[in-house]
């Protein structure tokens, strides 16, 4: 019986695993067109990295922080371009290209099933904010000490994966919103302001310092500017990176149920 039943629990695994990781690169290049090279280089590398170069330059001539804050903050921000567009696209696409319903006739379990189609843009985010910050700091001569590296490739992963939840979240409103890139593009405005990555946070109100501690990147970015700076890895802001990540990957799984058993309940697979 518990070899019958590990070999029960090795098969389930299998499984999931085979759901994420298929299912989610498959969802993933039917979806989006941004896959093809010149779409991708231009979008999520060119883009960001130019907004590196703006509030470097914009923060010298106002005294506003140094290089260091405005490329680092700015760099993890980055995955953001792929995370909260390609998160919120991910599920609402969906809807747009008429595969809803058979994502929701399917038997399968929903969490592998929607955590599939946040992979993709973890390793995205991931990919861009390194390609960012490296660029970046070659071009402007900001050295980075090299035993920072793996505290840094771990800060920047638990960024992505944080932002992806994050879109996932705001994925499961756009199929209750017809105009989704609203919903992206807000979400986009807030982190740029609310999460310190391009204006310091002591400068900003109270209540807004608040709601950046709730939202992701916010944690990132200070653990990576205090590890490029020569400090070590904060556990404090790395867990509190997690505990956001986590937070809004529940808040999406239970706002995605809770969609799928109002279709069901009204008959359409539209969730309109």
């Amino acid at each position: 019986m518990f070899r019958f039943r590990l070999r029960l629990v090795g098969f389930r695994f299998r499984t999931s695993a085979r759901l994420v990781v298929v299912g989610g690169s498959l969802s993933y290049r039917a979806l989006f067109n941004w896959t093809t090279p010149p779409m991708f280089i231009g979008t999520l590398l060119v883009g960001p990295l130019l907004q590196v170069f703006f509030f470097v330059f914009l923060g010298r001539e106002l005294g506003v922080a140094d290089d260091r804050f405005h490329l680092v903050g700015n760099a993890v921000l980055a995955a953001s371009a792929s995370c909260v567009y390609g998160g919120t696209m991910a599920i609402a696409n969906e809807r747009r290209f008429g595969t809803l319903g058979a994502v929701l006739l399917s038997p399968r379990r929903r969490v592998p099933l929607w955590a599939g189609r946040a992979l993709p843009y973890v390793l995205n985010g991931l990919l861009v904010s390194a390609f960012v910050l490296t660029v970046a700091a070659l071009v402007l001569g900001l050295p980075v000490p090299v035993r920072a590296l793996p505290g840094l490739a771990l800060v920047l992963l638990v960024a992505a994966g944080a932002c992806s939840a994050f879109g996932l979240a705001l994925g499961a409103l756009g199929l209750r919103f017809r105009d989704v890139f609203l919903v992206s593009n807000v979400a986009s405005s807030v982190l740029l302001l609310m999460t310190g990555a391009a204006v310091p946070r002591h400068t900003l109100p109270e209540w807004m310092r608040t709601a950046g501690d709730l939202l992701p990147l916010t944690h990132a970015a200070d653990a990576a500017r205090r590890l490029t700076a020569g400090g070590g890895l904060d556990g404090a802001l790395l867990a509190a990176e997690l505990a956001v990540g986590a937070g809004y990957a529940l808040l999406a799984v239970a706002l995605l149920a809770l969609f799928e058993r109002g279709s069901r309940r009204r008959a359409t697979l539209d969730v309109m």
